[in-house]
This record gives C-alpha cells, sequence and structure tokens, in this order.
C-alpha cells in the first residue's frame, strides 16, 4: 500500500478538565494537582480500571487527516460519537481538469496518479484503479457535472478532513482499528492518530493498541 496518510493534533483538551469533572463528583478538589500526576492517576483509575467511560467523554481531540481514500473514510463514519467535516467533491473535483491522461500506465503515470488515489501493491488493483481515476478525469474534461461525475470516484480517491473525537470513543476506535483484521490502512491511520496525541494523554490509550 502506497500511502501518505498525514495527520495533525489541531486541538485537544487539558487532563485538568477531566480530572475536575471526576472530582466534582466526589468533591475531593483540594487533592487536585492541576493535572499532574496525581490527577493522571484518578483519571486512568476512574476511567480506565473501574471502567466509568463516562468520565472520558470530557477529553476530546481535533485532528486534521489528510491523504485517505474513501474506503477509509466509510469505514472511520462507522465511529460514530464523532464529528467528520470532509473536504467535498461538489466544490473540489474538478482539480482533475489541470491533469492531461494517466495512461498509459507507467512509473511516472502512477507517481501522479498517486497525488489523488491510493496506489495498491496489487498490480491489478493498481492498474483498475488508475483506470478508473482517467474515466473519472474524462468525465470531467467532456464537462460533466461534479455531482454527477463523483459517482464514479473510486474508492480509492484520497480526500481530507477535521475529526473530533472524545478520549472514551478514540479508546474504542483504537482498539478496533489496530486490529491485524482491520484493513490495513485504518491500521495505519490508527497508529498515526495515536502517534499524534499529546505524550502525557497517551497513556490513556496504548493498551488499546494491538
Amino acid at each position: 500500500m502506497s500511502n501518505n496518510i498525514k495527520i495533525s493534533l489541531l486541538h485537544n483538551t487539558p487532563l485538568s478538565v477531566c480530572s475536575r469533572a471526576i472530582r466534582t463528583c466526589w468533591d475531593s478538589h483540594k487533592k487536585s494537582d492541576n493535572g499532574g500526576d496525581i490527577d493522571k492517576e484518578l483519571i486512568h483509575r476512574i476511567g480506565n480500571v473501574n471502567k466509568h467511560k463516562s468520565t472520558l467523554e470530557h477529553l476530546v481531540y481535533s485532528f486534521e487527516i489528510v491523504g485517505i481514500s474513501r474506503l477509509c473514510l466509510q469505514e472511520l463514519a462507522r465511529h460514530r460519537i464523532a464529528s467528520l467535516s470532509v473536504k467535498s467533491t461538489r466544490y473540489t473535483l474538478k482539480e482533475l481538469n489541470k491533469e492531461v491522461a494517466f495512461l498509459p500506465i507507467n512509473p511516472h503515470n502512477i507517481a501522479r496518479a498517486s497525488k489523488y488515489i491510493i496506489i495498491s501493491n496489487d498490480d491489478f488493483i493498481r492498474n483498475s484503479s488508475i483506470d478508473s481515476l482517467e474515466k473519472l478525469r474524462l468525465a470531467l474534461k467532456n464537462g460533466i457535472a461534479n455531482d454527477i461525475a463523483k459517482y464514479a470516484l473510486p474508492e480509492c480517491y484520497k480526500t481530507s478532513l477535521v475529526w473530533s473525537i472524545n478520549a472514551r470513543s478514540l479508546q474504542n476506535f483504537l482498539e478496533l482499528r489496530s486490529d491485524k483484521r482491520a484493513l490495513q490502512e485504518i491500521q495505519e491511520l490508527a497508529h498515526a492518530i495515536f502517534e499524534a496525541l499529546p505524550q502525557e494523554h497517551k497513556y490513556l490509550f496504548v493498551d488499546f493498541l494491538k
């Protein structure tokens, strides 16, 4: 799989917000160290060990994800307790109008196609994907409107999005999508998401990676 997924963490909730929410339940604010080691242990104990997972919903992360396929996007959308704002094909698909033909299939044209599609290691799938990309380009060149042409979009077509998710749902995502049975691309995405997390937050998620 030839892939260049890029992940940027745009924003995250401080750990102190989660620890404050937990301490509100027991009115134990005097014991707080404002998100330091005592509060980190508290969040882990209450959220992970004691399974009071609702407390982890106070931690929210927003990522910019660039370069995943629409196939991967479809699987990402199954994680429903999250918000997605996705690059619109209605407004951006005509980026292909600037391109010349992607055929014949050769190293140069494969490299050019990789700007728009995920390139499979399987030769048959790779060639079929490039054929589909070329047909989509021709549809746009022939003046077919974006909203009609996008019915010809191959699943390997790349997209970008901003994805916001809380810690409880992110644990679930990492546990399911880092599994070796998951789509390889979303496995790569899961590990990239984990690496993009703030270092001081990773302890809440590391046990969910496979």
